[in-house]
């Protein structure tokens, strides 16, 4: 595969997946799903690699799912799905399958987060084994179809920030558990890049097993089946009658808008954060 949205490069044990769509703030086409994905399965047959690392470029991790570029239409119609089930079946594998396979990677993964990271930013970075993020870094969480959130930070913090629909900083994002660590953004890749070389220099065979192991605590508490029920909620959602989720004209959504308009009135100092 030829990348075209995604930078891939593999040194010293550590490979980097880098989305690469800065004119859109690494929006996530299919396209680039799909890149992400072959990126991740070079780095699993990949016997030198040890850790993965995710990234944006631009300053920034991901603004979300693509809306609706021309480009990232035109590739998902020549996908030719049929409407009715294949259609339902592209849905599920671009917005649940992929995230879940990243999740049980077999190797340990780390998101690179800074600047935005919004709903689908969210659930990539959810689906890595660790958070590490710039000070600048701001998170929006939702009800997502990969809805991870309430096992990110916590049901009652879930719902406070859903229902409000606000940016939470990398401060925030690490006093709630999303988050590992929080470095100034000078140093967030070298500090990185040192911790997965340090992961790296141990036993492949203790980090898989290590991963197995943490991974089945959380399926034990129902985590698997958890989101895979939240993604048929959200279908419904699309279809129910009446419901309204984008801004009219516009490639965003309406809860998103309301965090983007929550932001600008603190700016201006209209409105505080739950936090103050």
């Amino acid at each position: 595969m030829t990348f075209h949205d995604i930078r891939y490069s593999a040194r010293d044990g550590v490979a980097q997946i880098t989305l690469d769509r800065p004119a859109y703030r690494n929006a996530q086409s299919y396209r680039m799903l799909d890149e992400i994905d072959h990126a991740f399965d070079l780095a699993r047959t990949d016997r030198e690699v040890r850790v993965v690392i995710v990234r944006g470029s631009g300053g920034v991790f991901s603004t979300g799912h693509d809306l609706g570029t021309p480009e990232g239409m035109e590739y998902r119609y020549a996908l030719g799905a049929q409407e009715g089930i294949e259609t339902y079946d592209q849905f599920k594998k671009y917005n649940l399958d992929l995230l879940v396979k990243w999740r049980n990677f077999p190797k340990p993964t780390v998101a690179m987060v800074e600047g935005y990271c919004i709903y689908a930013g969210w659930m990539l970075a959810a689906a890595m084994d660790v958070v590490f993020a710039a000070d600048d870094a701001q998170f929006l969480g939702g009800f997502v179809e990969y809805n991870t959130i309430p096992w990110d930070i916590g049901i009652r913090r879930a719902k406070e920030l859903v229902f409000e629909s606000r940016f939470i900083s990398a401060q925030e994002a690490a006093q709630f558990g999303l988050v590992n660590r929080v470095y100034p953004k000078a140093d967030l890749e070298r500090e990185t890049v040192a911790w997965a070389r340090r992961v790296a220099e141990n036993s492949p065979e203790t980090l898989r097993m290590a991963k197995i192991q943490m991974n089945k605590a959380q399926d034990a508490q129902g985590f698997s089946q958890a989101v895979e029920d939240s993604l048929g909620d959200y279908v419904a959602m699309m279809y129910m009658p009446g419901n309204q989720m984008r801004m009219e004209g516009q490639r965003r959504l309406l809860s998103v808008d309301l965090a983007v308009r929550g932001r600008r009135g603190e700016r201006f100092g209209l409105r505080k954060t739950a936090a103050e």
